[in-house]
């Protein structure tokens, strides 16, 4: 009997540091989810919130193929469509080439 007792001690510590150490742990993890999710200084600079869980639509530059934030993308309206890059060389390098071939024909 003495030795059933034993381990039936040995398992109920064996569950009470378990359950204390997933508690410990669930708590730290609450700790820095919350400290991630709040928005970080660089929110306003480029324009749009900067949590964790928000998608983010990417486009795709015409002149150097770079993929970029829709919120962060230089956009120009051209010909009704609405093209997005990476930078303003690439947008002045994709408006020079079609005024290029606008002229040629």
């Amino acid at each position: 009997m003495n030795f059933l007792s034993g381990i039936v001690r040995f398992l109920f510590w064996v569950f009470v540091v378990y359950w204390g150490v997933e508690l410990v742990r669930r708590a730290i993890g609450w700790m820095l989810r919350n400290t991630t999710a709040a928005p970080s200084r660089g929110a306003d600079r480029l324009g749009g919130p900067q949590d964790i869980g928000v998608p983010r639509r990417l486009v795709r530059d015409p002149v150097c193929g770079t993929h970029v934030a829709e919120e962060v993308s230089i956009s120009l309206r051209e010909g009704g469509e609405l093209v997005h890059f990476c930078s303003a060389a690439c947008r002045d390098a994709y408006a020079g080439r079609a005024r290029k071939m606008a002229a040629n024909g």
